[in-house]
């Protein structure tokens, strides 16, 4: 194809999808969507191959979503899907991790044949059972799982399932009305791909796809040839609720001449009893991300330049979760899965990485009634601490590396449930010295305003070692949480009473290089 045509029809394509993932911002319900930014959009292939995704969005929801559109497929004749049919799942295993994050997937039409899939991935306020900690003892008491299924039928919804999800969920308008976003993002794009093809002549988008899948996998495999071949070793070891020391060890081996790599990660801690464990598609998304954010990040993320990178994972793995493991809190080391890969790469490509950050958000869950009796269930916001230095630059302060989550503003929070922060601000000089600092964290107070008990689930990590420097580069911080001024350690699930004050302080980043 030539290469300004290709040109040409890619800005459309990123066209598509970034305003396929604007219009779900604008209609959410929920904070965590609508303000953070906690999803995923991904425009597909008839093959359902992931072509092009929109820039807001996650790693983990991102590639995730990549392997959820074939899973979904798989599970369905695609030969018998109609107009206005739209499946769904949260099936841990098949998507994103966990409950929370409900994968919808909407066959694109044209000439009554499809050319095309719009897919996205969103973290929901609520999936009923436990909750977003990591307390649960196996997967059925995290929540309600959907297996693969129609949505909607031919335009017409799915009223048991409709009738199911409000049922088991304590605050149905903001989950219903976050699906009702995805479902409306999904006929946005195509729309959108529709008039690509009416505007540029084209039946569909196969010849398209297939030149973008390509000429990505290609220089993914000419970046990764440039490396000298062999295998380097990475670790890092951090902190979970209740004290559990969690190591991942990784092997990354460059075949240089085939143009691959393949992250093993045999010496890993094994399961945990505790939710956060991490499905193998979560992984793989951290995993791809550390690898393809290192070689060459200008290269578009899809299909073709995820396939040279492979993983291997041993059976019996806190990173290979196995039915029925519970996995509701899987971002907790699921976010920690860069560090050994990173650590790995720096004795390659040493300018390329950065040294540890703070690692998993700090996510915080509110449940209770307002002072009017009616129930609230926020969406998991979350608190981040300090990234990790780089060779030639500072970590940033507060940043959500390397989910990129952004933060939700304290006024909106304040605006959606009865909750009143008492401070919220940089905590200087938690980041790691080194001849580049790591960033710093932040301080984060607040109390309920309501006269009755409420629940919070609240899963910090770190708070008994902080993030590693790089290359002579010292510590960050570890991290502090405190409930009426006490030091806590174990977060589960708990009933605070009205005028409880929680106080924390995000770890700081790792420095880099000795001072």
């Amino acid at each position: 194809m030539d290469g300004v045509e290709l040109q040409i029809l890619w800005s459309n394509l990123i066209g598509i999808v970034s305003e396929q993932a604007r219009a779900l911002q604008r209609i959410a319900f929920s904070p965590i969507v609508r303000e953070a930014g906690d999803l995923a959009n991904g425009l597909f292939d008839e093959q359902a191959r992931m072509v092009a995704q929109a820039v807001t969005g996650t790693p983990g929801h991102i590639n995730s979503l990549a392997a959820a559109a074939r899973n979904l497929l798989a599970h369905c004749d695609a030969d018998s899907l109609r107009p206005g049919d739209v499946l769904i799942t949260n099936d841990p295993w098949m998507s994103a991790g966990h409950f929370f994050d409900i994968t919808v997937l909407s066959p694109i039409f044209r000439n009554d044949r499809i050319i095309g899939y719009a897919g996205s991935t969103i973290h929901h306020s609520d999936i009923g059972g436990y909750g977003i900690g990591s307390g649960a003892r196996d997967i059925h008491e995290e929540g309600l799982w959907i297996p693969p299924m129609k949505l909607y039928d031919a335009g017409q919804p799915n009223e048991t399932l409709f009738a199911i999800l409000r049922r088991n969920v304590r605050t149905p308008d903001a989950l219903l009305g976050d699906l009702g976003a995805q479902v409306s993002s999904g006929i946005i794009a195509s729309d959108r791909l529709n008039a690509l093809c009416d505007r540029y002549g084209i039946e569909d988008i196969a010849r398209l796809s297939e030149e973008i899948i390509s000429r990505s996998e290609k220089a993914t495999r000419d970046a990764i040839r440039k490396l000298p071949g062999g295998t380097y070793h990475g670790a890092s070891h951090f902190d979970v609720p209740g004290g559990e020391v969690i190591e991942l060890k990784t092997a990354v081996t460059i075949d240089a001449e085939a143009g691959e790599i393949t992250i093993d990660f045999e010496g890993s801690s094994g399961p945990s009893a505790m939710g956060i464990n991490v499905v193998p598609a979560y992984t793989h998304a951290y995993a791809t991300f550390a690898v393809r954010s290192t070689l060459n990040p200008d290269l578009p993320n899809n299909a073709g330049s995820l396939a040279p990178i492979r993983l291997k994972l041993p059976d019996s793995c806190v990173v290979n979760a196995k039915y029925p493991s519970p996995v509701n809190a899987r971002h907790v080391v699921g976010m920690y899965v860069p560090f050994p890969i990173l650590k790995a790469l720096a004795q390659v490509v040493p300018d390329a990485v950065v040294a540890e950050g703070s690692g998993a958000v700090w996510t915080v869950q509110i449940q209770g009634r307002d002072a009017q009796g009616k129930p609230f269930t926020s969406s998991m916001f979350n608190y981040s601490g300090g990234m990790g230095a780089r060779a030639t630059k500072p970590g940033i302060s507060a940043v959500c590396y390397p989910t990129g989550v952004s933060a939700v503003p304290v006024e909106v929070l304040e605006a959606s449930y009865p909750i009143a922060f008492t401070c919220k601000e940089l905590e200087h000089g938690t980041g790691g010295a080194g001849r580049q600092p790591g960033g710093d964290g932040q301080r984060i107070g607040y109390r309920m305003r309501t006269e009755r008990p409420w629940i919070l689930n609240t899963i910090p990590s770190r708070l008994a070692s902080g993030p590693e420097g790089l290359d002579g580069g010292m510590p960050g911080s570890k991290g502090v949480f405190r409930i009426n001024g006490q030091d806590v350690t174990d977060t589960r699930k708990r009933e605070m009473q009205p005028g409880d004050e929680v106080f924390m302080i995000t770890p700081g980043g790792g420095g880099y290089g000795a001072a």
